[in-house]
């Protein structure tokens, strides 16, 4: 396995997956991704990182059921896996750490 340090859009893709938990395909993904962003998510950047994601041992990926609406396509399902979550939760223990020390700062009233 690769390494484990995630960058910014490697994490918000990996929640994505988490939060759709068995219907994580790469346009729910991007659905997703630009809901609750407000970002522009090109497709083509999703499968990258999906593909970075599944070398480092994050998720694993299997394909569906063929469907008629897909013109016979299957799609790629996606699911975090074990390192995947302890992957996350490093991240969010170093972001929670880094805001705990930032003295006097106070987000309220200023957005």
């Amino acid at each position: 396995m690769k390494g484990t340090n995630l960058g910014e859009f490697e994490e918000l893709v990996l929640l994505c997956i988490a939060a759709l938990v068995s219907d994580a395909y790469s346009v729910a993904i991007c659905d997703e991704l630009s809901k609750h962003t407000g970002r522009t998510v090109k497709l083509g950047i999703v499968h990258a990182v999906l593909s970075r994601l599944e070398e480092k041992g994050l998720v694993n990926s299997r394909l569906g059921e063929a469907t008629s609406t897909r013109g016979g396509k299957r799609k790629r399902f996606y699911e975090v896996t074990h390192a995947g979550k302890a992957a996350l939760l490093k991240a969010k223990e170093a972001r929670e750490a880094l805001w705990r020390i930032i003295p006097g700062f106070n987000l309220e009233g200023s957005i």
